[in-house]
């Protein structure tokens, strides 16, 4: 029987490509997405027309009854979730003394809470299971911090520090929880970037480049492989060297 994986936020970008790659190892697949049905709704039909199972499952994650109702959704058509992705998340490029408290409050709500509302969506079955794997997006900020990015850099700290505890939680349930903390991907979030600001993000990079969302979703799969069987409670940063 293939095993099932939710991934969060997989209209675009990361979750897009990991969405497709796992697709392709064989396993059952759920996109969510908030508001951008179409390009997940297409990726959905590419995936059925090469016979992969996928389906759509639309839920803001901030909202614990759409994420009742998502899940709900997944187990009806592929039955419990085996691998969580929580890939869902916002950025926002600010002075600290600019943001408004709504902004904080819908970051932290998007970022961290849903991770905390989808997480235990699907633990009572994996933890009666005693077998699951849970992996969070986070970001090389939520490792070091940044100027002009403290409301994300905290949001994906807290992601690092639920990653933790949470596999010291649940590891005895059999249940593995992972972080991948990506360095500067060339994703929407950041297309608002200037030319000149990409080559100096490269020269800031050992390899020299930019990376893409391939590289990471290659880290995800690989995190909810049997090859990590023996990995939990860890931050891998696919960052070209930018933090070492």
């Amino acid at each position: 029987m293939n095993k099932t994986v939710l991934v969060t936020g997989a209209s675009r970008g990361i979750g897009y490509e990991t969405a497709k790659l796992f697709a392709k190892g064989g396993y059952n697949v759920a996109l969510n997405y908030n508001q951008s049905k179409k390009s997940t709704e297409a990726l959905v039909n590419e995936l059925a027309k090469a016979g992969h199972r996928a389906m759509l499952v639309q839920a803001d994650v901030a909202c614990r009854e759409q994420v009742v109702s998502m899940i709900d959704s997944v187990n009806k058509r592929f039955g419990e979730i085996d691998v969580l992705v929580n890939n869902a998340g916002m950025a926002k490029q600010a002075l600290f003394t600019d943001i408004s408290l709504q902004e904080w409050d819908r970051m932290f709500d998007v970022n961290v809470k849903g991770m905390f509302l989808c997480c235990q969506g699907v633990l009572p079955a994996m933890i009666r299971n005693k077998s699951g794997k849970i992996i969070n997006i986070s970001s090389v900020w939520g490792m070091t911090g940044a100027s002009c990015e403290v409301l994300y850099s905290s949001t994906k700290a807290a992601v690092i520090g639920m990653t933790k505890a949470l596999a010291k939680e649940l590891g005895p349930s059999g249940i593995q929880v992972n972080c991948v903390a990506p360095g500067v991907i060339d994703t929407d979030m950041n297309s608002d970037l200037d030319e000149n600001a990409f080559e100096d993000l490269k020269e800031q990079t050992p390899l020299g480049t930019i990376g893409k969302c391939i590289d990471v979703a290659e880290v995800i799969a690989f995190l909810a492989s049997e090859k990590a069987g023996f990995i939990t409670g860890q931050v891998i940063s696919p960052n070209g060297g930018f933090l070492i």
